[in-house]
C-alpha cells in the first residue's frame, strides 16, 4: 500500500495510457481516471507520507475549475469556433476549388506543376481557413481526380494533397497553436507571430521536395498537355500586372508617407491590390483585353484571400484586433466572400454552424475532462514527478528538447493533437519553464511535432480525411473517357512517409535555430546603446516637484511653506493671532508631569 500510494503519479499516468489505447473516448478517459484516483488517493493518503494532499473537500474546486477563466469563461478559446466557421464557410463558397484551377493552370507548363499548385493552395487555404479536413477533403475531392487523369504516382499525389492540407496545423491562423498558447499562459498573437516564419519555411520543403522528385523521377508528376491549358498563356501580362500595382504602391506610399508615418507602407499596399484588382474586374467585364486571359484569373481569384489574411492575420500582428476579434472579422469576411460569389445560403450556415458546435464541443469536453485529470494529478504531486524525470535527462536543455519531442513524436500515433495539446502540454510547460525555455518558441516546436499526428500511419486523421474522398473503384474519367485505377490506403500511407520525414527534419531546423520562432520579439535593445541627455537652461533652477517651471527665464519660485496642522482650518476668516511659545529654562531639568 506504501508503494502504491508513493507512486501514485507515475500509476496514475500510464492507467490513463492504456485508457485511451483500449479507445475509450478522451474527454470521458481523463475525467474518470481523474475521479477513480481521486477516491485512491484519498483513502491512500494516510500510507503516502506526505507524497498525496487530497481531501473530499478537494471536489468543491471543479464548479469553480469549469466555470472559471480556465474553460467556460476562456476569452482565449473563443476563437476557435470563429476560425472554424470561417475555414467551413470558405471551403462552402468554393474558393479552393477556384484556387486550384487558376494556380493549376499557372504552374500547369512546369514538370510537376500541379503538386507545386496543391502545396500553394494547401498554404493559402491554411492561412484563411485554420481547419485541416476542411483543406484535406477540398484539394482530395478537387486536385486528385486531376492529377490521376494526367498521369501522376498515385503515392506522390496522395502525400502531397495530405501533407498540404496539415500546413493549417503550423501556419496562422491555426486552432492548434490557440489551444497550445492558452495551455502554456501566452499571447495567441506571440505564437502566430512565432509560428509563421517556421510554417512558411516547412512549405518551401515540400516544394523543394517536389522539385527534386521532378528530377530524379519525371515521369512521376508529367506537366499538363497544352489541349488542359484552358487559359492559354500570358506570364508575362500576369509580371506586367504585378509591376503596375508595385508602382502604384511605391506612389501612393511616397503621398502617404508625411501624414501617416510607419502605417503608410501598408496603406501604400492596399491601394496597390485595389488599383490592380478593380483593373483586373473592369478588363473582365468590359471585354478590354488589356490583360491576358490567365493574368485576370489569377489576380481575380487570388486577391480576395489574400485580403482575408490581411484582415485576419495582419490585424493581429499589427496590434488592431485580439485573435479572437480578427477571427469574428474573419467569419464576416467569409461569409460576404460566398455572398459574393452567389455561394451563400441557409443550407451553408446551417452546414457551419452545426461543424462548428461539435467541434467547439468536443474541445470544451476534453478541457472538462482534463481539468478533472489535472485536479488529481497535481494532489499526488504529479507535476513534480514530470518535472523531476524530465530535467534529469541527461544533455541538460538540447536533451530534455530531443526526449520531449521523440515523446510528442510516438504519442502522436495514437493521440489527436487536441488530445496531446490538452494532456502532455501541461505537464511539460513547467519542466521547459524551469530550465530556461521560451515557451512560444517551446509551443511552435510541439506544434510542427504535433503536425506529424496528422500524418502518422495507420491513425492520421489527414490520411482518413483522404480516404474518405478518394476512388475506391475503377471509374471512367469525365472527360478522357478513360478507366482510371482506384487510390489504395497502402499507397495513401505510403506516400505520407517522406512528408513525416519532411516534419521531423522542421523539427530538428527550429532546434538548430530558434531564431525563426523568437523573432516574435522584434529587434533587441541593447541597454549600452541608450544615451540619456537632461537640457541644461541657464538660468533655470530646477522646480519642486508638483510646480510649473519658472517663465521667462526667472528663478523658479520658492516652495510654498508647509500647512500648520496645529489649528483648525481656515475657511476665509482672519486666523487668530497664535501665542509665542515660552521660552523653555534651560537652567532647571527637564519635567515630565
Amino acid at each position: 500500500m506504501e508503494f502504491i500510494a508513493q507512486n501514485m503519479a507515475p500509476i496514475m499516468f500510464a492507467s490513463l495510457i492504456i485508457f485511451l489505447l483500449i479507445g475509450y473516448p478522451v474527454a470521458f478517459s481523463l475525467a474518470a481516471n481523474g475521479l477513480l484516483f481521486f477516491f485512491i488517493g484519498v483513502l491512500l493518503t494516510p500510507y503516502s507520507g506526505g507524497a498525496i494532499n487530497l481531501a473530499w473537500p478537494l471536489l468543491y474546486a471543479l464548479p469553480d475549475n469549469f466555470y472559471g477563466s480556465r474553460v467556460m469563461s476562456n476569452d482565449t478559446l473563443l476563437a476557435i469556433p470563429f476560425f472554424t466557421f470561417m475555414g467551413i464557410v470558405l471551403e462552402r463558397s468554393g474558393m479552393a476549388e477556384d484556387l486550384l484551377d487558376t494556380i493549376g493552370q499557372l504552374f500547369g507548363p512546369i514538370r510537376g506543376g500541379l503538386a507545386y499548385a496543391v502545396i500553394f493552395v494547401g498554404a493559402l487555404l491554411a492561412a484563411t481557413t485554420g481547419v485541416v479536413a476542411a483543406s484535406v477533403i477540398a484539394m482530395g475531392l478537387i486536385s486528385l481526380p486531376i492529377m490521376l487523369r494526367y498521369g501522376y504516382d498515385r503515392r506522390l499525389a496522395s502525400g502531397v494533397i495530405a501533407a498540404s492540407g496539415t500546413l493549417a496545423q503550423i501556419i496562422p491562423p491555426s486552432l492548434v497553436l490557440i489551444v497550445l498558447a492558452d495551455q502554456l499562459g501566452r499571447s495567441v498573437g506571440d505564437m502566430y507571430a512565432g509560428a509563421l516564419i517556421p510554417g512558411l519555411v516547412l512549405t518551401g520543403l515540400y516544394t523543394l521536395y517536389i522539385l527534386i522528385m521532378s528530377i530524379v523521377r519525371p515521369k512521376s508528376m508529367p506537366a499538363l498537355p497544352l489541349e488542359a491549358r484552358t487559359l492559354g498563356h500570358g506570364v508575362l501580362s500576369l509580371l506586367a500586372a504585378v509591376l503596375a500595382a508595385v508602382v502604384v504602391s511605391y506612389a501612393a506610399y511616397r503621398y502617404l508617407a508625411p501624414a501617416h508615418g510607419d502605417n503608410a507602407d501598408i496603406l501604400g499596399a492596399t491601394i496597390g491590390v485595389i488599383f490592380i484588382y478593380v483593373v483586373a474586374i473592369a478588363d473582365q467585364r468590359l471585354n478590354i483585353n488589356m490583360m491576358s486571359r490567365l493574368a485576370q484569373q489569377v489576380v481575380i481569384v487570388l486577391i480576395p484571400p489574400l485580403a482575408l489574411i490581411f484582415l485576419v492575420l495582419g490585424t493581429i500582428f499589427l496590434g488592431i484586433a485580439t485573435p479572437t476579434e480578427g477571427g469574428a472579422m474573419g467569419a464576416v469576411g467569409a461569409l460576404a466572400m460566398a455572398a459574393i460569389k452567389g455561394r451563400l445560403s441557409l443550407d451553408v450556415i446551417k452546414q457551419a454552424l452545426a461543424s462548428t458546435t461539435r467541434l467547439s464541443s468536443f474541445v470544451l469536453f476534453i478541457l472538462i475532462g482534463a481539468r478533472v485529470f489535472s485536479l488529481t494529478f497535481y494532489g499526488v504531486n504529479g507535476q513534480v514527478w514530470v518535472e523531476h524525470l524530465l530535467t534529469s535527462l541527461p544533455g541538460g536543455e538540447v536533451g530534455f528538447l530531443i526526449g520531449v519531442n521523440i515523446l510528442v513524436f510516438l504519442l502522436a500515433f495514437f493521440l489527436d493533437f487536441f488530445e496531446l495539446a490538452f494532456i502532455i502540454v501541461p505537464l511539460l510547460a513547467p519542466a521547459a519553464d524551469k530550465l530556461g525555455i521560451d515557451l512560444i518558441w517551446f509551443g511552435v516546436l510541439l506544434g510542427v511535432n504535433m503536425q506529424t499526428s496528422f500524418m502518422h500511419p495507420p491513425f492520421g486523421f489527414a490520411l482518413f480525411y483522404l480516404r474518405s474522398v478518394a476512388a475506391r473503384v475503377p471509374y471512367l474519367d469525365r472527360l478522357t473517357g478513360k478507366q482510371i485505377a482506384p487510390v489504395t490506403t497502402g499507397q495513401i500511407y505510403w506516400g505520407a512517409v517522406p512528408f513525416v520525414c519532411i516534419q521531423v527534419i522542421m523539427i530538428g531546423l527550429t532546434i538548430a535555430f530558434p531564431q525563426m520562432v523568437m523573432r516574435y520579439k522584434g529587434t533587441p535593445v541593447d541597454p549600452g546603446t541608450i544615451d540619456y541627455q537632461v537640457p541644461e537652461t541657464p538660468g533655470i533652477g530646477l522646480s519642486p516637484l508638483g510646480t510649473p517651471p519658472p517663465a521667462n527665464g526667472g528663478t523658479a519660485p520658492a516652495a510654498p511653506a508647509a500647512p500648520d496642522l496645529s489649528q483648525p482650518p481656515n475657511f476665509g476668516d482672519t486666523p487668530p493671532a497664535k501665542p509665542a511659545a515660552p521660552a523653555p529654562d534651560l537652567s532647571q531639568p527637564p519635567s515630565f508631569n
